[in-house]
């Protein structure tokens, strides 16, 4: 597919600290009623929100903010223990009305250039697969997005991102949450990248980030619950972290 690409500068950005890697790849949906709300609020200098790319459903790519400096698109975030991640990384704004506003699936169109969209920005910077990730992978007390609805497998497929693919969907059977029991399951997920205390049973901050991951790699049941199924694709995804 040949990228479809237009400016449309945003004036919300600024430098990157000196000799600061770009190292992490973020996806987002725009969560708002429609693509031209999303690039008006991207634009507005009085909102101070932007990302270095928006994708139409149409597969339309907008420019917004070179990839040399920082977007405002990440806010409080967390990864493989860094933080400010905006400091690090480069935004893609996937045009969806979200949750909020009616979630539906994105348009094949829209994830082919999503896909184009990634690879050719993997091919300009450093960033390891295991740094492709979701905004709410990064965020996930607050986050949601781009959601369970995203196509995170046929993204790996394409050689943009980690998926298990050896790992079927085991069911939601057998959920453990006590504190022995969770131990490999927030030692995993640290491993991966996300923040988790090391030890403690079941709570809030645990099943905020459980859901996280699920929307990126078990959308098949975003339940907050260390399940069966869940446990085989955590397992599955810390193992091509380290690999």
């Amino acid at each position: 597919m040949s990228l479809s690409v237009r400016d449309l500068p945003s004036p919300n950005w600024d430098a990157r600290p000196a000799g600061m890697p770009v190292d992490t790849l973020i996806l987002h949906y725009t969560g708002m009623q429609s693509a031209q709300a999303a690039l008006d609020r991207l634009r507005d200098p009085v909102a101070r929100v932007s990302s270095h790319y928006v994708v139409d459903e149409d597969g339309l790519v907008f420019a917004l903010v070179p990839e040399a400096v920082r977007a405002w698109h990440a806010g409080a975030s967390f990864w493989r223990g860094n933080t400010v991640l905006n400091d690090r990384s480069i935004g893609i704004e996937i045009v969806n009305p979200g949750h909020e506003w009616g979630y539906r699936d994105f348009p094949v169109l829209q994830l082919a250039a999503v896909c184009d969209l990634c690879l050719h920005i993997l091919a300009r910077h450093p960033i390891p697969a295991r740094n492709v990730v979701a905004h709410s992978d990064v965020a996930p007390d607050r986050k949601e997005d781009p959601g369970e609805r995203f196509d995170w497998e046929g993204l790996a497929r394409n050689g943009v991102g980690l998926w298990p693919f050896d790992v079927p969907d085991l069911g939601t059977g057998g959920v453990v949450r006590d504190a022995v029991q969770l131990a490999p399951v927030r030692r995993a997920l640290a491993q991966i990248g996300y923040r988790v205390d090391p030890s403690g049973a079941l709570d809030p901050a645990l099943a905020a980030v459980l859901r996280a991951f699920q929307r990126h790699w078990r959308p098949e049941a975003v339940t907050g619950q260390a399940d069966a199924g869940t446990l085989a694709r955590l397992l599955g995804v810390a193992r091509l972290v380290e690999g």
